[in-house]
């Protein structure tokens, strides 16, 4: 079954706690947190204390996408602070390979997110050691942008890439992902959607993940 990871990113901030709590109940697989630092994107966003605040509001697998530049510097905090995943940007680590490594020996999994104008193709010698590539289907750094349509080929292309030597990858979307397109994104062959406004924009979360989830 097709797992959905709520962005709190799209959340009420004043009462963020009560906000995971209901989303947990309401259906979520995981919970997803996006961290900005104002320099790999534009926007800034949770960082390391929230983290920690909200870890135990929830059992639920803390999915941790670190837009960041040079994320191994602080690959350690995060794990501290409560992330069952950790993902990454290809695009931000210069050392990628290493990186994956250090994030598995600190006992999370690994994840690769690759911006809309990267190739999948850049996934080829590392897609067997991974936990989860994430497809981003918007450009990074702002909530309620709508689906990018080749997104489409790219997620097909990573779950080709993955059938013979990675069959438990986890392939994740983000950005715009919605009741509306979900069907042809899991078709396409992804297997986690994160959804953000589409989730929390009119308080009826168990509703809306359902609709997502199809």
């Amino acid at each position: 079954m097709v797992k959905i990871s709520p962005s709190i990113l799209s959340a009420d901030f004043s009462k963020l706690g009560e906000e995971i709590k209901n989303v947990d109940k309401a259906g979520a697989d995981f919970i997803h947190i996006d961290v900005m630092d104002g320099n790999f994107v534009p926007n800034i966003s949770i960082g390391l204390p929230v983290i920690k605040s909200i870890r135990n509001k929830t059992d639920k697998v803390f999915d941790v996408h670190l837009m960041i530049e040079n994320p191994s510097r602080y690959i350690d905090e995060f794990v501290e602070a409560g992330a069952d995943i950790i993902t990454i940007h290809y695009e931000a680590e210069k050392h990628i390979d290493r990186a994956i490594d250090y994030i598995k020996s600190k006992g999370v999994k690994a994840g690769v997110s690759l911006n809309p104008g990267t190739p999948s193709i850049v996934l080829k010698d590392i897609i067997e050691k991974l936990d989860l590539v994430l497809i981003m289907s918007v450009n990074p750094g702002f909530g309620g942008q709508k689906f990018i349509p080749y997104s489409i080929n790219k997620i097909k292309e990573v779950k080709e890439m993955s059938l013979n030597v990675n069959k438990d990858l986890l392939i994740e979307v983000d950005g715009g992902v919605d009741k509306n397109n979900s069907k042809a994104i899991v078709e396409a062959g992804a297997n986690v959607l994160v959804a953000g406004s589409a989730i929390f924009g009119d308080g009826k979360l168990k509703e809306n993940i359902e609709a997502i989830r199809g």
